[in-house]
């Protein structure tokens, strides 16, 4: 159960370290090659498909690493898990208003604003990546020193 739990655990953030990666280092730049109102235009889709499969990346990750800690793992196996579901704070209270501002109708896609908007936003989606890359390397240092620790 222990091994199982583990796993899942560093699949979970895998996937969501490599998903914010992906969007850090090729979509997001894509997009805004494309120019600014096209990249505000297709920011609320991405950013609806994005929300669902990483809030579901983080709660996995989150709960099996609680099953990992239950069933006998460090204790740094919950601080992984709580350092990877940190982002979800991290995005409704650091990153929501620029979100909003982003998905607001009312934005003018062809604006200076909505560029520096998406400038901002990221920026703020590198500290997501930067936190889910620490916990995956947490998780990656447990699984492979695990008498170690």
């Amino acid at each position: 159960m222990r091994q199982i739990a583990e796993f899942v655990a560093l699949l979970a953030c895998g996937l969501f370290a490599g998903a914010a990666l992906y969007v850090n280092l090729v979509e997001h730049p894509a997009r805004m090659e494309c120019g600014v109102e096209l990249a505000a235009t297709e920011f609320p889709p991405s950013y609806r498909r994005g929300t669902i499969m990483q809030v579901t990346l983080a709660v996995v990750c989150l709960l099996s690493s609680i099953a990992s800690w239950l069933a006998g793992a460090t204790f740094w196996w919950l601080v992984a898990g709580v350092l990877q579901v940190s982002v979800i704070p991290f995005t409704l209270i650091v990153i929501l208003p620029t979100n909003k501002q982003l998905l607001n109708p009312a934005l003018d896609r062809r604006s200076a604003e909505a560029e520096r908007l998406l400038a901002r936003w990221v920026r703020l989606h590198a500290v997501r990546t930067a936190l889910s890359g620490f916990a995956l390397l947490l998780f990656l240092y447990l699984a492979i020193f695990r008498k170690a620790i």
